[in-house]
């Protein structure tokens, strides 16, 4: 079948029916020759074993098929690889041929792509044969896959000898093991057909017409295991130390991430690094790593990957608190607040909401790795708020969704509305919530308060409080209260009032206080609400003064003690 094109895809319109026709006669070729290749294997001929194989190998020249189709076709071949390669290594241990014979012999073979499929099915024996050290083989053939530079059949010829390879690599405590030279080659080894892999990949997406390239984008979706299995690889070398892994491993990876310009393969490949490698090491190489980020392209979704690093890291430092003084060391919350600003920095087009989840990530990562450091909880919320600096408040579902989870966060860490109140940062945040939003973020405080049975104790915290849940308690600028559900609206009054019930102090002067700052709250909110809220008030009043009975009521002047009287001049002006 001839080889040609050098497009991905050669398909008229209308191409799927004639698709599965190529690829049946691909098939069929692959099988026609396969049946004369064990035929010959059967009578040990190796000249016609060659010459067979060869031609089942050219099927693999085609320009015709899709990825998927093309991976069909490939396994195909691939299965009576497996039958070759066992037939080789049994010549060679007979003494037929000399295994160093054969690595030249299949050299023979006309074409480039049949060629080196063979060389690589010889070179896996040759390694095994221990005739020749494992680096050199593996460097050899590395080469000279450069030989194939169409994408398509380029991948699968590198993912093929990576597939040979993968037990041969000359590791600590393999049967190839060499000295650390050796563990640097292998590593090389990985590395370069990587970096070949990932060159080819991106070469598919710029290959045929600009209006199928969301087709194309979805057929390299699909192939992206071929070349991240190559870190896979990677991960598994157990001669790659951190040492390693810092100087060498990790610095060429992300150089080609970084150069490729390809968003797919940057998303993609990031992830890997984060799932492949040990925590660790991610932690030991915090700034190599966050460095990357601000230089991907805008399109990537970094969000998503950075969120997924700080995910695993969290969970590391919950597995053993014996981790903690490691993140304080390398300064784990700091490298990912520089990083997150830096990424912000570089993407002016990102949206609103996209910054705020990184905060939400940021903020998460925090409350689970420092949550005694409230001065980092409230540097988060800072950075948000200067985000969010200049502008009106949030219209985007998304981000008002991603605001409360950053609100919602502290509540549910502490469990005590108290620690928030400490967060000067907190009720900057939200401001940038729209009217109804704002409701719903204070109906949420005050279900924290009643669930955790909070005490809030002091006027200074119930002034904050209520500036926090001030959505509740009187008309914000542009509400239309008229618009709100009259089931909801009494729902609201009836927790604003269950939560002046829970407002206590034992100390008399500080009671008093607590209970003029309710006042001073509860009558901006109309005559609506002080149906609701004046009897809850009325009640604590009352409470207060039977613990003050029997004491003096004729004392005046401002600074005068908690006296019956005085609170009764309270709810005379409620």
């Amino acid at each position: 079948m001839a080889a040609a094109s050098t497009s991905v895809r050669v398909l008229p319109d209308g191409g799927a029916d004639d698709e599965e026709r190529w690829l049946a006669e691909g098939i069929a070729g692959v099988q026609q020759n396969a049946f004369y290749m064990h035929r010959a294997l059967d009578s040990n001929n190796l000249k016609d074993a060659l010459k067979y194989s060869a031609q089942m190998l050219s099927e693999l020249r085609t320009s015709r098929l899709s990825p998927h189709k093309y991976y069909e076709l490939y396994m195909r071949a691939f299965d009576e690889m497996k039958k070759l390669e066992m037939f080789f290594r049994e010549e060679t241990r007979r003494g037929s041929c000399s295994v160093v014979d054969l690595y030249e012999l299949v050299q023979h073979a006309g074409n480039v792509l049949p060629r080196l499929y063979l060389l690589c099915t010889v070179g896996s024996v040759y390694i095994k044969s221990k005739e020749a050290p494992a680096k050199d083989v593996l460097k050899d053939l590395v080469e000279m896959c450069r030989g194939i530079q169409h994408p398509l059949r380029g991948l699968f010829l590198r993912s093929y000898l990576s597939q040979i390879s993968r037990d041969k690599l000359p590791d600590i405590g393999s049967e190839y093991e060499g000295d650390v030279e050796n563990i640097n080659d292998a590593v090389e080894f990985v590395l370069q057909n990587f970096i070949e892999m990932n060159k080819l990949w991106v070469r598919m997406q710029h290959q045929g017409p600009a209006r199928e390239k969301e087709k194309r984008g979805k057929e390299r979706n699909e192939l992206r295991d071929l070349v991240g299995k190559n870190l896979h690889v990677l991960g598994q070398i157990d001669g790659v130390d951190l040492d390693m892994y810092k100087e060498t491993v990790l610095p060429r990876i992300l150089e080609q991430v970084v150069n490729c310009k390809d968003d797919l393969a940057q998303f993609y490949l990031m992830d890997c690094i984060i799932q492949v490698f040990p925590d660790e090491y991610h932690l030991q190489t915090l700034e190599t790593l966050l460095s990357a980020f601000p230089q991907l392209q805008p399109s990537v979704d970094i969000k998503t990957v950075l969120s997924q690093l700080m995910d695993r890291l969290s969970n590391y430092a919950a597995s053993s608190p014996e981790l903690l003084p490691e993140f304080l060391q390398v300064e784990a919350f700091a490298k990912f607040s520089n990083a997150i600003g830096k990424v912000i920095e570089a993407q002016p087009d990102m949206p609103v909401v996209g910054a705020i989840t990184l905060y939400v990530s940021l903020l998460t990562f925090t409350l689970r790795v420092h949550p005694d450091r409230l001065d980092y909880v409230d540097q988060v919320l800072g950075a948000c708020v200067k985000k969010l600096s200049g502008k009106a408040k949030l219209e985007d579902s998304r981000a008002t969704k991603q605001i409360v989870a950053l609100l919602s966060a502290p509540l549910e860490k502490y469990s005590n509305i108290v620690t928030a109140l400490e967060l000067s940062n907190y009720p900057r945040v939200m401001d940038y919530l729209d009217n109804a939003t704002t409701k719903v973020m204070a109906v949420v405080i005050i279900q924290s308060i009643m669930k955790n049975t909070t005490c809030i104790s002091t006027s200074d915290k119930i002034e904050a409080l209520f500036d926090l849940i001030k959505g509740l308690i009187k008309d914000m600028d542009g509400a239309q209260d008229d618009e709100l559900d009259e089931e909801d609206f009494k729902e609201e009054q009836n927790s604003v009032a269950r939560l002046i019930h829970m407002l206590h102090n034992d100390d008399p002067e500080e009671m008093l206080k607590i209970l003029c700052t309710v006042q001073k709250h509860i009558l901006q909110g109309g005559p609506k609400r002080l149906t609701f809220t004046v009897p809850s008030l009325v009640f604590s009043s009352l409470k207060l003064v039977r613990r003050l009975q029997g004491q003096d009521g004729d004392v005046t002047g401002e600074d005068v003690p908690a006296t019956p009287k005085k609170i009764f001049q309270i709810l005379h002006q409620s």
